[in-house]
């Protein structure tokens, strides 16, 4: 186990919360920042209220100062306006998906505008926050430029519980963290319309293909999308009902009219729908085909039913594989 840290988590939801419970579970001192106030008494924030904090876990509305490690874990949407305001001169870890609107960036890339010379890092996986917060053994990758920068991180904050896989390939990490999150709309309105398991086992399938061609043109690795950041959290996104994502797709599906109750019901921002419609402008900007975010995009919207979506994809020229 390497020494102790001093580790600041921004962002107060959920899967912050769960990163600093995991944090300081593991020994580190840990600082989280958080708009809510927390519960002197219970020792709760409201987006994890079942989980009371462990006595490592230091709440503040002031952003910490001093950190070893600093993890974001606030929507990617709001990602440079915290950034910018973080203080220090320690590593940043992005531990946010999704692309960040008009300039399609990903959060790496907000880290190293909002925190020049500052090491950068991403931290993506199967990883529902709630086991997460419980100490249930986990698993997740961890990115940064270069593979010894990667492992040197992992190694320092990786615990029995928490298992940690390096990597250089900060693009196809954030990428597939991104897509996987509209694929699981899409397996959730599979089985919302009870169009059934081969629905959503091909819906996946031929979203991971769409997936590797975007990631290619990116110039990502294609073995990641094989890895804990890629199908690992793809197969939980797509069937844990934990998943978000997979619960709005489940209840457009049950009810293509019902996407404001369906955002109701999740209780929590859906990243799927913020990233379909960028991820397919950034997909047509390299001139790649991506059918499955498109008819995705198009039933957040509205401007497709699910039988229309059903036929649209059904109906699509037969390919190799």
């Amino acid at each position: 186990m390497s020494p102790p840290r001093h580790i600041a988590i921004i962002g107060a939801g959920a899967w912050g919360i769960a990163l600093a419970q995991n944090f300081a579970r593991a020994g580190h001192d840990v600082t989280l920042w958080s708009r809510s106030s927390v519960d002197p008494t219970t020792r709760r924030l409201p987006r994890l209220p079942q989980v009371a904090l462990l006595p490592a876990v230091n709440v503040t509305n002031m952003m910490p100062k001093g950190a070893d490690d600093t993890l974001f874990a606030t929507p990617t949407h709001a990602l440079r306006d915290v950034a910018a305001a973080s203080m220090g001169d320690g590593l940043v870890i992005a531990c946010c998906k999704g692309l960040e609107r008009d300039s399609y960036a990903f959060p790496a890339d907000i880290l190293r505008a909002t925190c020049p010379g500052r090491d950068v890092a991403v931290l993506s996986g199967p990883n529902f926050a709630g086991e997460i917060a419980k100490g249930l053994p986990a698993a997740a990758t961890l990115a940064a430029s270069h593979l010894s920068l990667a492992e040197e991180i992992a190694s320092r904050l990786a615990s029995p519980r928490f298992r940690l896989y390096a990597s250089d390939d900060l693009t196809g990490v954030q990428l597939a963290g991104a897509a996987k999150n509209v694929i699981a709309i899409a397996a959730g309105i599979a089985i919302g319309a009870q169009l059934g398991e081969n629905a959503r086992a091909a819906l996946m399938s031929r979203g991971l293909a769409e997936m590797h061609r975007l990631n290619r043109a990116l110039g990502g690795q294609a073995k990641t999308l094989s890895g804990l950041s890629g199908m690992g959290d793809l197969i939980l996104t797509c069937t844990g009902p934990s998943s978000r994502n997979f619960r709005f797709g489940l209840a457009l599906g049950q009810n293509a009219d019902a996407r404001a109750l369906a955002l109701d019901e999740t209780h929590g921002i859906v990243e799927g729908c913020r990233t379909a419609p960028l991820l397919l402008k950034l997909a047509r900007r390299h001139a790649i085909d991506m059918p499955l975010v498109e008819t995705v995009s198009k039933l957040i919207a509205g401007d497709m039913s699910v039988a229309a979506a059903k036929a649209a994809l059904m109906s699509r020229p037969l390919a190799t594989e």
